[in-house]
């Protein structure tokens, strides 16, 4: 390797515009707080393996040598080829990945992953409340024994186990940027629920936090409530909430207690239900269904019932969160490379601090522009990011110029204003919990009404 006198590749490397999201002092910090620093100068310090494994997560489909051309490949262009980077092999990257270990990509992640949203921010609040989403999801991992004994696989009809090992992850998301700023992972045999619980000690009393039914019970529910956050959790059809008294806009006071404390009552949490259906010929799926929805918004003048029901429907953006992050970020059937459960969660906590760095660059974008964030494509943003860790940062692209390149090439490829839409939960691919998709719904109607005007809220009896 030839640089400039006394410097090295790791003085030099840098992030392209999600540099702005993690500098090199934050990075050097989290290093210190979790005692990775190395005790002797290295080809591959632990600064530079860290932005490696977030640039091994932007560029998913390239192979570990391919990746670190990406990083040095902007530096070698801006000295016009005087610089030449001895790249370090597949074994270096992966010994001092081994050396790194997770514990300061979750470190980085958590420090720097916060809400990125204001109040000006299009379908971010409702009235004071930061709107969030709640949801688990899985990561496929290499088929390697390690990983497969200490991660574990997906049961499946047959018997054999799923085709490759996973990692659970339990995220909460900010609705209206798509940020992820809290989030958990185990092995796949950890449940949902469990992880959740370390991941709602991050909610706070400004939040209005959506969750679906698979979360409603009242341990989880209770800790949630305890942070001071406002929550609107879908309840299961056969959850026991007597009706203790009527509000006018069809809601009705209620009460959750813990299935052990049905004798002694001292767990007993005090909530309010709202029951609602859906009427339109264009969500076929709704028919014949009725929603309970439950709250800790006790005052229906703080929050109708037809407004909450409307606004749960804003759950379905963390779906969309782990769209961006496992089919557009990480590639569609792209399984994570790292062949240890070690490299495994530290690849995960990567794909996690890309996609919010990028969120934070959309958001940016959004605000210079005054869009709202859902007319900003991801994958714009995406291509945005990997092309300016290939260019690289010097003295002529600075930081603050990349980012405004990158805001402009955002910017030209706005979307178009989101339309009404339902699709079929159905899947392509047999051995899933859903049904196959057949012919039936290749023509599947939409919507003919917006949300709030096909809601029904059903008065209790």
């Amino acid at each position: 390797m030839r640089a400039g006198e006394g410097e090295r590749l790791s003085d030099r490397v840098a992030l392209g515009v999600l540099t702005a999201t993690f500098p090199r002092d934050a990075v050097d910090a989290v290093i210190e707080a979790t005692g990775r620093r190395e005790q002797r100068n290295r080809l591959l310090p632990a600064h530079l393996v860290v932005y490696y494994v977030l640039a091994m997560t932007l560029f998913s489909s390239s192979g570990y040598e391919e990746v670190m051309r990406s990083l040095t490949e902007g530096l070698s262009w801006a000295a016009d080829g005087a610089e030449h980077y001895a790249v370090p092999s597949q074994v270096a990257i992966t010994k001092a990945r081994a050396r790194l270990g997770p514990e300061p990509l979750a470190e980085l992640f958590a420090r720097t992953c916060v809400p990125l949203a204001s109040k000006e921010t299009p379908g971010a609040f409702y009235r004071n409340w930061r709107l969030v989403a709640l949801d688990g999801t899985t990561i496929d991992v290499a088929d390697t024994t390690a990983n497969a004994e200490q991660l574990g696989r997906a049961g499946t009809g047959r018997g054999e186990g799923s085709a490759f090992p996973q990692l659970r992850v339990v995220a909460l998301g900010e609705c209206g940027t798509h940020a992820v700023i809290a989030a958990a992972m185990d092995s796949y045999a950890t449940g949902e629920v469990s992880l959740a619980r370390s991941v709602v000690s991050s909610l706070e009393d400004d939040m209005l936090c959506l969750a679906d039914r698979g979360f409603t019970s009242h341990p989880l529910f209770s800790q949630a409530a305890g942070t001071g956050a406002a929550l609107l959790w879908r309840a299961k059809q056969n959850a026991v909430l007597p009706v203790l008294g009527r509000h006018g806009d069809g809601s009705f006071a209620s009460e959750l207690v813990a299935s052990d404390d049905r004798g002694a009552r001292e767990r007993v949490l005090a909530v309010r239900v709202i029951e609602y259906s859906i009427a339109d010929p264009g969500r076929p799926q709704a028919e014949e269904t009725t929603y309970r929805l439950v709250t800790t918004i006790l005052d229906p003048h703080a929050a109708p019932a037809e407004e909450l029901a409307a606004l749960y429907a804003e759950r379905w953006e963390i779906e969309s969160i782990f769209d961006e992050l496992k089919t557009h970020q990480r590639g569609p059937r792209v399984i994570l490379r790292s062949r240890t459960p070690s490299g495994a969660y530290q690849e995960a906590w990567g794909y996690l601090c890309v996609h919010y760095a990028i969120r934070a660059l959309l958001h940016t974008a959004a605000g210079r522009g005054h869009h709202d964030p859902d007319r900003l494509s991801f994958t714009a943003g995406l291509q945005a990011a990997r092309r300016s860790v290939r260019r690289g940062l010097d003295a002529t692209m600075t930081l603050a110029r990349a980012i405004e390149r990158a805001t402009a090439e955002i910017l030209a490829a706005l979307l178009p204003v989101r339309r009404l839409r339902s699709e079929p939960r159905v899947v392509r691919r047999k051995m899933s919990n859903f049904g196959v998709k057949r012919a039936i719904h290749r023509q599947w109607p939409s919507p003919t009404l917006p949300l709030s005007a096909a809601i029904a809220v059903l008065a209790p009896p």
